[in-house]
C-alpha cells in the first residue's frame, strides 16, 4: 500500500522536518502517528499526498512511486486517497449533500452516477436524513461526517485523516473513530494522524511514534509513548 524508504524533508534554513524515515503500511491496516508538534507528523502527511516536495528518499503509494510527482499528477493521486482534515474544509454554500456531490462533478462524473453515490455515501456516514442541511445547521461530528463522505467517492484504498477530530468534543470524537473503524473493516487502509493520547490507546491497533523527524518507535498493537 505505502513504502517509504529514507525519506528526509528539509526546509529553508537547513530545518529538516524529517529524517531517514523508513516504514511500511500494509493494506487494510488502521495506523496511528503519533508524537509531539514539531515532531514531524503533518510533514509525513503532506509528501504521502504530494502537498510537499520531498528532499531525498522516496514514497510509493499503490505501486506508484510519487518521490517526484508532476503537478499534473497530483489530481489523479488525490482520487486515489481519502483525506480528511481538523477543519472538515466543506463548502458553505452547499448542502452536505452538494458538497459530497461537487466532488463527483468536477471529474465529470454522469448525473445519475452522482445522485447514486453521494446518497449512498450520506447512508454510509450516518446523514441520509439531512443532505438538504448546510453546513452552518450541522454539528461539527455531523460537518466532519460529510467531509468523510466526500473523500470516499471516490472508493479510495488509503484513507488519510489528519487530527480529524481535534475540533470535536469525546462524544463526537467517539463517534468519529468508531465511523473510521467502520470504514477500515470494509476494507480500507486508515492512516490517523492524532494528538488524543485516549483515542490511540483505545485503538489498540499499529501505533508509529514520531520524535524530531525520527520513528522512535513502530508498535504492531501500541499505545501513546509521549
Amino acid at each position: 500500500m505505502i513504502e517509504i524508504t529514507n525519506l528526509s524533508k528539509i526546509y529553508k534554513k537547513n530545518i529538516q522536518a524529517l529524517k531517514d524515515v523508513s516504514l511500511k503500511v500494509m493494506p487494510g491496516e488502521f495506523i496511528s502517528v503519533v508524537g509531539q508538534s514539531g515532531s514531524g507528523k503533518s510533514t509525513l502527511i503532506k509528501l504521502i499526498i504530494a502537498e510537499e516536495k520531498v528532499s531525498s528518499g522516496k514514497i510509493i503509494i499503490g505501486g506508484w512511486d510519487i518521490t517526484s510527482i508532476k503537478d499534473y499528477e497530483i489530481p489523479t493521486l488525490r482520487r486515489q486517497l481519502g483525506i480528511i482534515f481538523q477543519d472538515y474544509k466543506l463548502l458553505p454554500k452547499k448542502t452536505a449533500y452538494e458538497n459530497i456531490a461537487f466532488a463527483l462533478e468536477v471529474c465529470g462524473y454522469k448525473p445519475k452516477d452522482i445522485t447514486k453515490t453521494a446518497q449512498q455515501m450520506l447512508s454510509l456516514v450516518g446523514l441520509k436524513d439531512k443532505g438538504d442541511r448546510y453546513p452552518h445547521q450541522l454539528s461539527g461530528g455531523e460537518q466532519q461526517r460529510v467531509a468523510i463522505g466526500r473523500s470516499l467517492v471516490h472508493k479510495p484504498k488509503l484513507l488519510v485523516a489528519d487530527e480529524p477530530t481535534g475540533n470535536l468534543d469525546s462524544i463526537n470524537t467517539r463517534d468519529i473513530i468508531d465511523l473510521l473503524k467502520k470504514i477500515n473493516s470494509m476494507g480500507t487502509t486508515v492512516l490517523l494522524v492524532t494528538h488524543n493520547r485516549d483515542v490511540v490507546n483505545n485503538l489498540k491497533s499499529r501505533v508509529i511514534t514520531l520524535d524530531h523527524g525520527y520513528v522512535i518507535s513502530d508498535q504492531t498493537h501500541g499505545r501513546y509513548l509521549l
